[in-house]
């Protein structure tokens, strides 16, 4: 079962995706900030993760760049999730070291397409 990290500061949107997902037969593991974000995917060592950009301690494009630029954890996919789907911001996403982007609200099908292609290029741990 692939393991996800989600990380997402809106209490409902976690709740609701976590439980969206783990019906999907995805391990789900959370963290609430971008620091807890990074912790975790050194800690856990997730299949993929999932990163809100817009998080408090440390914002989800820094906290994406610590992760690509890490050895331990730069392989890992990461899609940007984002309410703001301003021009620029996919790009921006990108730029970080996103391997995908997706916006809010979730549109699961959508988003499970993208977990499922990311998940397909990487070998398993």
């Amino acid at each position: 079962m692939p393991k996800l990290l989600l990380v997402e500061d809106n209490e409902m949107n976690r709740d609701m995706l976590s439980r969206r997902l783990q019906r999907k037969g995805y391990n789900v593991v959370v963290a609430v900030d971008g620091e807890e974000g990074i912790t975790l995917s050194h800690s856990e060592q997730p299949d993929l993760i999932l990163m809100d950009i817009s998080l408090p301690v440390l914002d989800g494009l820094e906290a994406t760049r610590q992760l690509k630029t890490h050895p331990q954890t730069a392989q890992i996919p990461i899609i940007a999730l984002t309410a703001h789907a301003m021009s620029g911001d996919r790009e921006r996403s990108l730029a970080a070291g996103c391997d995908d982007y997706d916006t809010k609200p979730i549109e699961l099908p959508r988003l499970l397409t993208k977990i499922e292609a990311l998940l397909s290029t990487v070998s398993p741990r």
